[in-house]
């Protein structure tokens, strides 16, 4: 749509890349961000901009650049002194991932996912914010307790359950409906983890 009224889109995915299986070409993105320490398992500071070939003539030419031709990717970017000792763990990352397999990884996130989501969705006092629909989560879903929609309601949630029950999550705020805590299941989260989330709520909510 933005491209149809001539709008340039910038599609931030800090989450896609290692948790869902996709491919960049099949989504038509002009341009994207993609982070490597959250799913990828590479250090803090290392990222991934995506810039669809036909779109580089597009961007303008860093203006001290001289090291690449001006139909190179690199001529546009320009970031100073960089963390080479972070850029050279990602090929590793990117060997552990491709081990794996993404398919594996996101049905194993999923089903991680789906133990406990899917069990308090519809509860009373519990309220699953992700929707059901495969087509729209990933290993991610928020929750909050019925009608506690503050900052403060769920910055207690996620205190709550570290400090009683030993489960990190992640106070975040809402647009319009109001704000939530996240949970995130990693690949090393086994299903004990789970079931211990699932008490934990069920506590909670009593």
């Amino acid at each position: 749509m933005a491209r149809a009224r001539g709008v340039d889109a910038i599609v931030d995915s800090a989450h896609a890349w290692g948790q869902i299986d996709f491919n960049v070409r099949d989504l038509g993105m002009d341009f994207a961000g993609f982070n490597l320490h959250k799913w990828m398992g590479a250090p803090l500071g290392v990222g991934v901009l995506y810039i669809r070939k036909e779109r580089i003539p597009d961007i303008d030419v860093f203006m001290a650049s001289d090291e690449h031709s001006v139909a190179d990717v690199r001529a546009r970017v320009h970031s100073g002194t960089s963390n080479f000792a972070a850029f050279l763990t990602v090929p590793q990352a990117l060997d552990f991932q491709e081990t794996i397999g993404i398919r594996a990884k996101e049905a194993r996130l999923r089903s991680l996912r789906d133990l406990w989501a899917e069990r308090f969705r519809g509860h009373g006092s519990i309220q699953i914010l992700t929707p059901a629909d495969p087509r729209l989560y990933g290993g991610i879903t928020s929750l909050r307790l019925e009608g506690r929609t503050t900052s403060a309601d769920n910055v207690a949630l996620a205190k709550k359950l570290l400090d009683q029950h030993g489960i990190f999550t992640v106070h975040r705020t809402g647009v319009a409906a109001g704000d939530c805590v996240r949970v995130t299941p990693a690949l090393f989260t086994s299903r004990d983890h789970i079931e211990r989330l699932v008490k934990a709520l069920e506590t909670i909510a009593a």
